[in-house]
């Protein structure tokens, strides 16, 4: 198991990519903390399903927008672990988010929108720093999109964010690489997933104009994140790695 006796933190764990994320960690030998801003039921649900892999599991309420609220996240990941070895940065706002042009955005929105998605995985890798940089090594995986390779009609503050996402990626590698951490991007494509059924008909999704020819699934980006994750890519740092079955090419 490539990630026997480490720890990692996952934020947004209480479905979909998050719980996906949780169980491919558990599977390779890591200890998980899950971590949501508000859906305790289903992070309670994904807890069960690590440790019904004999995987070791905690989780914690935590808004990473809140700098109070990551570092005790860490706090407590280390108490229980006595130790923090990956990050992923997976929560997000996106579902809920209803398609409009951009100058009907709510100003209010934009700013949640950024706050969670960039100026979260900022505080949660800040609050993760000290740790990984004690320890001098340490793995950080953040979600982007496909959206900010193709862009998204009605979904401007979005695709913005998680084109900050790549740009934080790219600026805080340099930052990290001399304390031998590395920090990638995940790309996914439209994923069939509880918050993306809530946005649109997933069933209707055109899939002819991907290679693969059918719809991207949740356990589709575990490998990667994995291997983001683990030993296997010690090497690389500042790189985003496009998930979408070929639908878009960079």
């Amino acid at each position: 198991m490539r990630l026997s006796g480490k720890v990692a933190i996952v934020t947004g764990a209480a479905q979909g990519l998050g719980r996906e994320f949780c169980l491919g960690l558990a599977r390779e030998g890591a200890g998980v903390m899950a971590v949501t801003r508000k859906d305790m039921d289903n992070l309670e649900q994904t807890v069960k399903m690590v440790r019904s892999l004999g995987g070791e599991a905690e989780m914690i309420r935590a808004d990473v927008s809140s700098e109070a609220d990551a570092q005790n996240m860490v706090k407590e990941t280390i108490d229980r672990f006595g130790r923090v070895d990956v990050l992923i940065n997976n929560a997000a706002i996106y579902a809920g988010i209803k398609r409009k042009p951009f100058y009907e955005i709510d100003l209010a929105e934009f700013d949640l929108v950024m706050n969670v998605n960039v100026k979260g995985a900022f505080i949660a890798t800040r609050s993760v720093f000290p740790f990984m940089k004690e320890q001098g090594y340490g793995k950080i995986v953040n979600l982007a999109s496909e959206v900010f390779f193709t862009g998204s009609n009605g979904f401007a503050h979005y695709v913005a964010s998680k084109g900050g996402i790549i740009g934080l990626t790219r600026a805080l590698a340099i930052e990290l690489g001399p304390h031998q951490i590395c920090i990638n991007c995940i790309a996914p494509g439209f994923t069939d997933t509880e918050a993306s059924r809530g946005i649109a008909d997933v069933g209707k999704y055109d899939v002819s104009r991907t290679p693969l020819k059918r719809m991207e699934k949740p356990e589709d980006l575990v490998g990667a994140a994995l291997f983001l994750a683990s030993p296997d890519s010690d090497f690389i740092t500042g790189q985003t790695l496009l998930i979408d079955g070929g639908r878009a090419m960079h």
